[in-house]
C-alpha cells in the first residue's frame, strides 16, 4: 500500500466492514502487565539498562505502528491525503522499531522479552469512534509528549562516558526526534482540518483531551516549544500547557 500510494496508485475499499480489535498485534509476542509493572529505566551505563530503554522505546515505535495503520484503515472516506500521511507514518515507524531492534540484538535482547503495557493500544480503542478525538489523543497529544521526553533521555545519556553503544542509542533518539515533529505535524494537520469541517474552534483540543487524561493545563511539563511549534501548536496553547516562554 506504501508504495502504490507513493507512485500515486490508490485502492481501498470504503464498503468493507471495520473490525474492531480487542487485543494488540504484540500480545502473542510480549508479556502484557499494568503500565507501573513495566520494568524501570535506571542506569544505561550497563547492557541490562540499555536493554531496557530500548525495548521501552521500540514498544513505543511498535505501537506506534500499529496506530497510524489503525488511524488508515478505521476512518473511512476521507481525502486521499489522509491515507497517504498515516501509512507514511506506519512506514517511518517501522523504520524507527527495526533501528532499535538492530541495537537491543547487539546486547541480546529481543522484543518480547521484558514485559510491555497497552496503554497506547487503549488509546487508540477508545478514540477510534471518531477522527477529531483520534488526531487529538494520539498524534496530538501522545506523540507530541515524546517530542517532550526524546530530549530528556538523550540529556541523561550524554551524562554517560561516551561508549559506542550510547552514542548508537543517542544518534537512534535523534532521527527519531527529527522525524516525529513531522508525524505530530500530520496529527496536527488532521485536528484542524475535521474542526474547520465541523465548525468547531481547536481549542476542544483541551477538552478532548480532559477526558482522557485529566489535569493537562494543571501539569507543569516542560515542554519542547521548538519541536511543538514547528508541528503546529501555537504559543497560546503552549502557554496553557506550562509553557514559560513561546515566540
Amino acid at each position: 500500500m506504501y508504495t502504490n500510494l507513493r507512485h500515486g496508485v490508490f485502492t481501498f475499499d470504503h464498503d468493507t466492514p471495520v473490525e474492531t480489535f480487542d487485543t494488540p498485534s504484540y500480545a502473542s509476542v510480549a508479556p502484557i502487565v499494568r503500565p507501573r509493572e513495566v520494568p524501570k529505566r535506571k542506569r544505561f551505563d550497563d547492557p541490562e539498562g540499555q536493554g531496557v530503554l530500548l525495548h521501552a522505546i521500540a514498544h513505543i515505535e511498535y505501537s506506534a505502528i500499529d496506530l497510524a495503520l489503525d488511524s488508515a484503515y478505521r476512518f473511512r472516506r476521507m481525502p486521499e491525503a489522509y491515507y497517504a500521511d498515516w501509512v507514511e507514518v506506519a512506514h517511518d515507524e517501522v523504520r524507527h522499531f527495526r533501528m532499535l531492534e538492530a541495537l537491543m540484538r547487539k546486547i541480546g535482547v529481543r522484543y518480547g522479552d521484558y514485559p510491555v503495557h497497552t496503554a497506547l493500544f487503549d488509546a487508540g480503542r477508545k478514540s477510534g469512534g471518531d477522527p477529531l478525538e483520534r488526531m487529538a489523543v494520539v498524534p496530538r497529544y501522545l506523540e507530541a509528549n515524546g517530542l517532550d521526553a526524546n530530549p530528556k533521555i538523550i540529556e541523561k545519556l550524554r551524562r554517560y562516558p561516551p561508549t559506542p553503544m550510547l552514542e548508537a542509542i543517542v544518534e537512534a533518539l535523534e532521527v527519531i526526534l527529527e522525524e516525529e515533529v513531522s508525524h505530530v505535524s500530520k496529527g496536527d494537520r488532521w485536528f484542524k482540518h475535521f474542526c474547520e469541517a465541523r465548525g468547531v474552534d481547536t481549542a476542544v483540543y483541551f477538552d478532548i483531551v480532559e477526558r482522557y487524561y485529566p489535569g493537562l493545563e494543571q501539569k507543569n511539563l516542560r515542554l519542547n516549544v521548538d519541536a511543538r511549534r514547528a508541528a503546529g501548536f501555537a504559543c497560546d496553547e503552549l502557554k496553557r500547557m506550562g509553557a514559560k516562554k513561546c515566540e
